[in-house]
């Protein structure tokens, strides 16, 4: 009888590890298109981790880690705007607000609600989110979500002489395949 109780608590704490997951691999890319420029970037070394029973999410990324078309772009984008010297990274931390919709018994998409805090160039703002995780053999194999931000809200300023060059707002798209958080350890 020991060592079933023994075994059962084993089992209970390996499922529970087991519904974290995690990825150094994230992609976040943002784009802004003005009358007269698009700007895209993206950056694939986004690090996320998901607590499928708490429901809790992480995402952080470096800003120098934006990779532009045009040197310039990203020159510009480090020095002048983001200042990511001062701000190296962008994080946000929030919570999957239905966690309990997505099982991981059944192979799927789930569509997810994300809530949490935003923050972008030493400014914290919260955010609402709509997305998607996927379940694949009992694991969450990926997510992805979308979301537009308003540059100002950020304490972003761009400068008059360039402002016809640069929205107002940016769309920012993230994806990660994700891997269980013990087969790291």
């Amino acid at each position: 009888m020991r060592h079933i109780l023994i075994v059962a608590i084993l089992g209970i704490a390996q499922l529970a590890i087991g519904q974290k997951f995690f990825s150094k691999t994230g992609k976040i890319t943002f784009s802004s298109e003005a009358s007269l420029e698009k700007i895209e970037a993206t950056n694939t070394s986004a690090s996320t981790v998901i607590d499928l029973g708490t429901g809790n999410m992480e995402w952080a990324v470096l800003i120098q880690g934006f990779q532009f078309e045009k040197s310039l772009m990203k020159e510009h984008f480090n020095e002048n705007y983001m200042e990511s010297t001062k701000y190296p990274k962008a994080v946000f931390k929030g919570k999957i607000d239905n966690p309990s919709t997505i099982n991981l018994a059944k192979d799927g998409t789930y569509e997810v609600t994300v809530s949490g805090q935003l923050e972008i160039h030493g400014v914290t703002k919260p955010v609402t989110t709509k997305g998607t995780i996927n379940v694949k053999k009992g694991m969450i194999d990926s997510a992805s979500s979308k979301m537009t931000v308003a540059i100002a809200d950020y304490g972003i300023e761009i400068p008059k002489l360039v402002a016809d060059n640069i929205a107002k707002t940016v769309d920012i798209s993230i994806q990660a395949d994700y891997q269980p958080l013990s087969a790291v350890r």
